[in-house]
């Protein structure tokens, strides 16, 4: 008998996240792939695999906060690690985007390659290729998306802030 092992997909993490932005349980899978432009049956394997992993209640509807809150603060920067990369237009994202960039000041654009943006940064490679098209149809994901990369890619300081902002968001429901 051979024992397939379930692990977590970058596209999991994205639809945990479009659970918190729609801050309640009476989301459907159809419309859920729709807006993160991914298949249903997508969805659904992720939905079973964040079941198996604790991130969503055993109906897979609603998201353990708690836990995907660890899950952000203290695994998401070796997980899916990303580096500043070349400079290139595309939609400002981390310490660059709402909410950060209220509270950070930088000359050092961080960008989400993306032929229509309209600013020049180095880029920020999302950890999952629907983010930009998921962020744009939504933008309490959009600023909980950029907070997720300012902990993949920030610095100590930034950090600090987006887990705070997270927190707030995740764990608080604000």
């Amino acid at each position: 008998m051979k024992v397939q092992q379930s692990v977590m997909k970058p596209q999991d993490l994205l639809i945990l996240l479009k659970i918190i932005s729609i801050g309640n349980d009476s989301w459907n899978q159809k419309a859920m792939a729709e807006a993160l432009c991914i298949s249903q049956s997508e969805v659904s394997e992720s939905i079973a695999r964040s079941k198996f992993a604790g991130l969503l209640d055993n109906k897979g509807k609603i998201v353990m906060r708690l836990a995907l809150m660890d899950f952000l603060q203290y695994a998401i920067k070796y997980v899916f690690p990303q580096k500043q990369g070349v400079m290139v237009r595309g939609i400002p994202t981390s310490h660059s985007a709402s909410p950060l960039k209220e509270e950070i000041i930088s000359d050092e654009q961080y960008v989400w390659p993306y032929s229509k943006g309209t600013v020049r940064g180095h880029s920020i490679v999302p950890f999952y290729p629907s983010v930009v098209e998921a962020s744009l149809k939504d933008v309490k994901l959009y600023e909980i998306l950029s907070l997720v990369e300012a902990l993949r890619v920030g610095r100590a300081r930034e950090r600090e802030i987006a887990i705070n902002l997270l927190k707030q968001i995740i764990v608080h429901g604000k």
